[in-house]
């Protein structure tokens, strides 16, 4: 592992993105109500701690997984770009080259990008000094791995910690309902506005959204 920071090495944010954050905090907000659902108002105390335990050894582990998986993505996408750096600096031509970089666009870019920004690119490769010899992982990429642990475990709190210092099982479930509907539509108004579309309306459809997903979850048996 290095804390260089070559072009090449920079392929992935070291920050998470807002739609990566919402989106982990959203996952772990999801995977705490399937718990809660199986929760009924006869419930005793022995039942909502074993609820708390499950629902947080759940988001320890899927919180770990996804932080694992992040930095596996981050390095293979690195590969990619190293594998494409290689491909670009042996073409034949530059006309070879710059087919390459355009191949690797997405879709969307390739439609906004001239022939000159695409030499550019490729010319910005071919000038590079050496390339790394493998794929790195920096330490701001463990630092989002671990905001991603973070954000999946910390999602389970404001679900469970409701039957934690109330005793009416039903008035706690029906509290844990409502902080989850509101860290829903903050997320969804949080999405909205990145995206630049009405953040409002955007908090209401990934409210109506999460409620729809929670109940699928639990009528597949999650």
């Amino acid at each position: 592992m290095t804390e260089s920071t070559s072009p090449l090495q920079a392929t992935r944010q070291a920050i998470l993105s807002p739609v990566d954050r919402i989106s982990e905090t959203i996952f772990g907000l999801l995977m705490a109500l399937t718990f809660v659902g199986a929760v009924s108002a006869a419930s005793g105390r022995d039942e909502i701690e074993s609820m708390f335990i499950a629902a947080l050894g759940c988001n320890l582990a899927w919180g770990l997984v996804d932080a694992v998986m992040y930095l596996v993505r981050t390095v293979t996408d690195r590969g990619r770009t190293l594998a494409l750096a290689r491909a670009v600096r042996s073409a034949p031509d530059a006309q070879a080259g710059r087919a390459l970089v355009a191949q690797s666009l997405s879709k969307a870019a390739a439609g906004l990008v001239t022939e000159a920004e695409v030499e550019a690119v490729r010319g910005r490769i071919v000038a590079l000094p050496s390339l790394p010899a493998r794929p790195r992982l920096l330490g701001a990429d463990l630092g989002a791995a671990l905001a991603i642990f973070v954000l999946v475990v910390a999602a389970t709190f404001p679900v469970v910690l409701p039957f934690a210092f109330m005793d009416d099982v039903l008035a706690a479930k029906h509290l844990s309902r409502v902080l989850s509907l509101a860290m829903l539509f903050l997320a969804g108004l949080g999405l909205g506005r990145y995206a630049g579309y009405g953040s409002w309306k955007v908090g209401l459809m990934m409210t109506a959204l999460g409620t729809v997903l929670v109940i699928a979850i639990n009528a597949l048996g999650g």
